[in-house]
């Protein structure tokens, strides 16, 4: 008698997944590399691998309904005449208009402005829609200089200074030709249609002694009113933190590798920069070395998502956060209601593949007149103070379980880490030890 034996299920390699082995083809056959927006899709440790100690006997925690739990918090101080006050401790990040359109500016000025809290220009210069509606702006000095102008400097409330982006430390961005309408081409002095690419650095300055006369500059401009930001790419945090400081900057903000971008190449976004997660702890030594922490305010981006994530940044030691992908996906982007829409771009609704292509069926990430009618601003400004009030409320309620009165009370004692590599970049105890790797005893 013969045994034949069984068939095995055929076996994937995990090198050459289908991903890989589908840009490899797609590679072959254009000779380009791949070029799409939004932040890393890899999987790195982040928020999700902390978890809060609640209050129990060592704890005494605070009552919801009847304790008050504060989240108002002051951006500026340091040097500006006129600092920015916030109710809530997240913020909306630069967007430009041009990546999107003057209805989705308009709608994330109109949250921002319900909800309390500021919204930001992006590259690109300001358009009146986002000045009208937004009670507090943050105009971005960027390194391509569009549409700048001393004008609007003074228009802002706030200046940010962007050296960096968290998808692209060290690249610039680029905006596909079919973005480039008539009215963007006009603010930002380029002809129309045709493909733009951002510098990757300042044309007038090489480093951080350049930069302190830059921020002096802004600083006589405004008549020393607005809060100077400066804003760096997670990648030397501890060093730019602290140049940043020497600098004379009023606000850091530090941008993860999961922050989005509108457009640049994959293998940039995938394998450029640090998880947000390992970048905050570092910042906020620097600042501690410095004497300079909650004097000068730390603002984390890249991959906020909810209340917990709001709540985890500040515990590490962050003054405020920033969203740009949950803030468009609040206002509609990617609604799974267009997938038939998005399939016929080649993607789908959740993938945020189709943002550089300017072919949005949501109307957000386009400058097509069709599209952008799909966009109300006055309802799509309302969903997003909606979210930026739910936010506030589960960082609120986490707070109040760790027996804190403000949510700027949370610290990392109140933190564990559900993972080794967690641990370490959050400096927080692994979950049911007192051992964080490379900081305490084995």
């Amino acid at each position: 008698m013969t045994y034949k034996n069984p068939p095995t299920t055929p076996r994937q390699s995990a090198t050459f997944d289908d991903y890989t082995l589908s840009e490899i083809r797609r590679a072959a056959a254009t000779g380009i590399y791949d070029i799409r927006g939004a932040g890393a899709k890899r999987k790195v440790p982040h928020f999700d691998d902390l978890l809060f100690l609640g209050a129990s006997i060592s704890r005494y925690p605070l009552e919801g309904y009847r304790e008050a739990c504060g989240t108002n918090v002051v951006l500026g101080a340091r040097h500006a005449k006129k600092p920015i006050e916030l109710k809530i401790p997240i913020t909306i990040a630069g967007m430009s208009f041009g990546s999107l359109s003057g209805p989705a500016k308009e709608a994330l000025g109109r949250g921002a402005t319900l909800a309390g809290t500021s919204t930001t220009t992006g590259d690109g210069g300001m358009t009146e829609e986002e000045r009208g509606h937004s009670e507090i702006l943050v105009y971005q000095y960027l390194p391509s200089r569009y549409g700048m102008n001393p004008h609007d400097l003074r228009r802002a409330d706030a200046i940010e200074v962007v050296v960096g982006q968290g998808a692209k430390p060290g690249g610039g961005g680029m905006l596909l030709g079919q973005k480039i309408s008539d009215r963007v081409a006009e603010m930002r002095t380029l002809p129309q249609g045709i493909d733009q690419r951002s510098a990757c650095r300042h044309p007038d300055w090489t480093g951080p002694d350049d930069l302190e006369i830059k921020i002096q500059e802004l600083r006589e401009i405004t008549d020393w009113e607005k809060p100077i930001y400066v804003k760096v790419g997670g990648a030397r945090p501890y060093y730019d933190t602290a140049l940043a400081v020497k600098s004379g900057a009023d606000v850091v903000v530090l941008d993860g590798m999961q922050g989005g971008t509108a457009a640049t190449q994959e293998v940039f976004i995938e394998n450029v920069g640090l998880p947000t997660l390992a970048c905050i702890r570092p910042a906020v030594q620097a600042l501690q070395d410095l004497g300079m922490h909650r004097k000068v305010q730390l603002v984390i981006s890249g991959g906020v998502r909810n209340g917990a994530d709001v709540a985890k940044a500040l515990a590490l030691g962050a003054d405020a956060v920033s969203i740009g992908t949950a803030a468009l996906v609040a206002i509609g982007d990617n609604d799974p209601r267009w997938e038939e829409e998005y399939r016929a771009l080649g993607t789908t609704a959740g993938a945020y593949d189709d943002w550089h292509e300017g072919r949005d069926p949501a109307g957000i990430s386009t400058q097509d007149p069709e599209l952008m009618k799909r966009v109300d601003p006055v309802a799509a400004g309302r969903r997003l103070a909606n979210y930026l009030k739910v936010m506030t409320l589960e960082a609120q309620t986490i707070a109040r379980a760790c027996g804190k009165n403000h949510v700027h009370n949370l610290e990392p004692e109140d933190l564990c880490a559900l993972s080794i590599e967690a641990s370490a970049m959050a400096g927080v105890p692994l979950a049911g030890t007192d051992w964080i790797p490379g900081k305490t005893g084995l």
